[in-house]
């Protein structure tokens, strides 16, 4: 595994000639920040939004790669002072999806920072996040010992179609998308990495119902502290070292883990599945994508009777969904 990270990460290193930096604020970036790594592309209705969300949670700065934007991303983005930015014209599927991008950013400014790595409709939510910025659970993790925080990504849908009502910028995209399955997840653990490994949620039974084994992941480790020795290998899935991913107690136990309100099942998401099938730039083919477009044009409506219309982290708690383990 030694040998494998550092292959991984000299990847990293050689894939840094692919960013041309744009606006470089790094020099802003104070020891104790709480920072935040994205690669997107073509994601500008989203930003204002989602830059305010993490703002108001305590992240003092962005490290961004905008991979080819044509909608105006980059513009807004360069105007922001709380953000770096990087542009890319490279393929995001030969840079492994934008891991090698985003493994170099976080090597040369991330090292002993708390950093998020998440996707413009990820939002994070952990327990007491309605009353304790995120500094508050980086202190309690840091006097704790640990180095990684999970959390379980779970798909938000609104009642009806997915385009029925559309979305606006700078508008929380749960007001729209308000439902998440409550149920229908399977969980198991991969015996070369440690990691968890879960699957379900609406995409599982509506877009791969006939192929549950390639329904996507749903485990995350997107907060990390971060060192330069450390890299993602697969999305934020699982890191090397691989002591990072132990991230539940193996002792029958539990551990304080988060979740990731994804945000994808909104108006955007057709003429994002139209993009990315022409693009043939994500995992497996677009193989997801590909789903969703066959879908889509049945106008498909993921609530069902077991759906849970979204309170707070206290419901995904008493769901089972994440945990404030021992931080009282």
């Amino acid at each position: 595994m030694r040998w494998r990270r550092k292959k991984v990460l000299f990847k990293a290193i050689r894939a840094r000639h692919d960013l041309t930096c744009v606006a470089d604020r790094t020099s802003q970036i104070r020891p104790h920040d709480i920072l935040v790594v994205v690669t997107l592309r073509n994601e500008c209705i989203r930003l204002p939004y989602f830059l305010q969300y993490y703002r108001d949670l305590g992240v003092s700065h962005f490290l961004i790669i905008d991979n080819d934007s044509d909608d105006g991303s980059g513009a807004y983005l360069k105007s922001q002072n709380d953000v770096s930015l990087w542009h890319t014209q490279a393929s995001y599927k030969r840079a492994d999806f934008g891991v090698r991008w985003m493994n170099w950013l976080a090597r040369k400014y991330c090292h002993g920072h708390w950093t998020l790595t998440v996707d413009v409709d990820e939002f994070f939510v952990y327990p007491f996040c309605d009353t304790r910025p995120i500094p508050a659970l980086t202190d309690w993790l840091d006097n704790s010992g640990l180095k990684s925080f999970s959390a379980m990504m779970i798909d938000m849908y609104p009642k009806g179609s997915v385009d029925a009502v559309a979305y606006r910028a700078g508008q929380n995209p749960m007001e729209i998308a308000e439902w998440f399955d409550s149920g229908n997840y399977t969980i198991s653990t991969n015996p070369d990495y440690f990691n968890l490994w879960i699957q379900g949620g609406p995409r599982a039974r509506r877009f791969f119902k006939d192929d549950p084994e390639n329904a996507p992941s749903m485990n995350k480790i997107p907060l990390v502290k971060w060192d330069r020795k450390f890299a993602y290998i697969q999305s934020t899935h699982m890191l090397l070292p691989r002591g990072l991913n132990l991230v539940y107690d193996t002792d029958g136990g539990e551990k304080a883990s988060g979740a990731l309100l994804h945000a994808k099942f909104i108006s955007t998401l057709r003429a994002k599945t139209e993009e990315e099938l022409q693009r043939q730039e994500h995992y497996a083919s677009g193989r997801e994508y590909v789903a969703y477009h066959k879908n889509l044009e049945e106008d498909p409506d993921l609530w069902c009777n077991w759906s849970e219309k979204y309170i707070n982290w206290r419901q995904l708690e008493i769901l089972g969904l994440m945990s404030k383990g021992n931080w009282a």
